[in-house]
């Protein structure tokens, strides 16, 4: 059973409609119980860094995404939820955040006509060999939607990168941990195969 993080973020739902849709048995929880006992966990979400912390905080959350990461589970972040995986963002300064991964999440850069949020489709490069992306074309397009993108500190962990005014680090593979910028479930069958290899790792 795959459980899907409840922190009454936008988009959850979602991913539990694209999971169902592939056959994956899943469940929308905040229960640390159903969590703990989950094989894979997801943590997808649209909205603010500060606010998320917040909710993650007040319902407990923090530590058992903590404890199911080290106890070696595959875990997912999804848009927010990646951001959330790393040290802080400008979009909420002064607050932390759970730091699986040592990075830090900035602004997208304003200029070239460019739309913040960026919303649509941006193809992907893939500097690495990675599970999350087997299968998948280099140039592959996906989904965004998003005002602020991660900077990676360790280079190793970055496994796609797309350009919006900057280098974007769009998803991220370590260990047992991977995260997307994007959305796969609103990426067509390029995010359905990429969610496939994800339940099935």
């Amino acid at each position: 059973m795959i459980a899907i993080i409840d922190y009454d973020a936008g988009n959850i739902r979602s991913v539990e409609h694209a999971l169902a849709a592939l056959k994956f048995p899943a469940a929308v929880t905040r229960d640390p119980a159903v969590i703990r006992k989950a094989d894979k966990v997801i943590l997808p979400g649209v909205g603010a860094f500060g606010d998320a912390m917040e909710k993650l905080e007040s319902y407990g959350l923090t530590e058992v995404i903590r404890e199911v990461v080290a106890a070696g589970k595959p875990f997912l972040g999804i848009c927010l939820g990646l951001q959330l995986m790393f040290d802080e963002s400008e979009e909420t300064s002064g607050v932390k955040g759970l730091s699986l991964l040592p990075g830090r999440i900035v602004r997208i850069p304003e200029g070239d006509g460019r739309k913040i949020p960026h919303i649509g489709w941006n193809d992907l490069s893939f500097p690495k060999k990675s599970r999350l992306f087997e299968g998948i074309p280099e140039g592959s397009y996906v989904y965004f939607v998003h005002s602020y993108y991660l900077e990676a500190k360790d280079p190793g962990d970055v496994a796609a990168t797309t350009e919006y005014g900057a280098h974007i680090h769009a998803s991220v593979e370590h260990g047992n941990l991977f995260a997307c910028q994007f959305h796969p479930e609103k990426s067509g069958d390029v995010g359905l195969r990429i969610l496939t290899n994800f339940c099935n790792l």
